[in-house]
Order: structure tokens, then C-alpha cells, then sequence
């Protein structure tokens, strides 16, 4: 009798990478143009409130709801330098310096809590109004050393 096993997976539903990244890039400017206090500020606020939405969507659809603890780091890592330089647009150099520190430091936690909050609701309701995808079969078939 030989002692061979077969081990078969199945690949994630679907990458994340390119919409987590296009999503971190459109925060990013959202941060900066609501900090910089340039253009409309309730046009800016819709815009990433539209795209965390449109996010939490397509996560939701599939089935990456995990990819929601991450996305907030991922914008922070975009975001940062652009909310820095916001910072001291809108305060001057010296002040900017020191809001702009408090601002990626300590305001990043409400900033990150509010994405991580807001994206996982939509995720969640649209994970849950997609339903399970499982048709009650197994995936896994077992054969018997006696099975030919």
C-alpha cells in the first residue's frame, strides 16, 4: 500500500490588493483636501464616505470580510505624509509641524476606527444579503482505502 496524499485547494474568491489600494489612494486625497480645508468640505466627506461604501461593497460581495481590519493600515500608510503636508498648509510651518504630528499619531486612531467602523457595517450587511454560497454539499470527498 503506497502512502501518497493528494492536497487540493481552493484560491480566495477574489484579490483585494487593487480595490484596497485604489480606495487608500482616493482617502489619502480626502484626508488631505478635508484637513487642507480645500474645496467643498461636505462634497469631500461624501466622496470617501461613497468610496469606503463602495468598498465595503465589493468585500462584502466577496466574501473578504477579514479585509476590513486591514484597510485601515493601509490607508494610514497613504495617508499620512499627505495629511502631514495638510497640516502645515493649513496651520503655517512651525504650528503645522506639531498638529500635523498629533494628527498621525494620536487623531489616526479616530481617523482608522472610523474607516474600520463604517467599512465593516457595509461588508457586513452586503455579506449578509448575498447569503452563505454554500450549496449544503461538501467540497471535500474522502475515499476509503477499499474505494476504487
Amino acid at each position: 500500500m503506497s502512502g501518497v496524499v493528494f492536497e487540493v485547494r481552493k484560491r480566495t474568491r477574489g484579490n483585494v490588493t487593487t480595490p484596497m489600494l485604489l480606495w487608500a489612494i482616493v482617502m489619502a486625497v480626502v484626508i488631505f483636501l478635508l484637513e487642507a480645508r480645500l474645496g467643498s468640505q461636505a462634497g469631500v466627506a461624501w466622496v470617501g464616505v461613497s468610496a469606503t461604501a463602495l468598498l465595503g461593497i465589493y468585500l462584502g460581495w466577496r466574501r473578504r470580510a477579514a479585509a476590513v481590519l486591514i484597510a485601515p493600515m493601509v490607508s494610514w500608510l497613504f495617508a499620512w505624509p499627505l495629511l502631514w503636508v495638510a497640516a502645515l498648509i493649513h496651520d503655517g510651518f512651525v504650528k503645522g509641524l506639531f498638529v500635523g504630528l498629533f494628527l498621525v499619531t494620536i487623531g489616526w486612531i479616530g481617523i482608522g476606527l472610523t474607516e474600520l467602523v463604517w467599512l465593516g457595517l457595509v461588508t457586513i450587511l452586503v455579506r449578509a444579503l448575498r447569503g452563505s454560497g454554500r450549496s449544503g454539499e461538501s467540497d471535500v470527498v474522502i475515499f476509503g482505502p477499499d474505494t476504487k
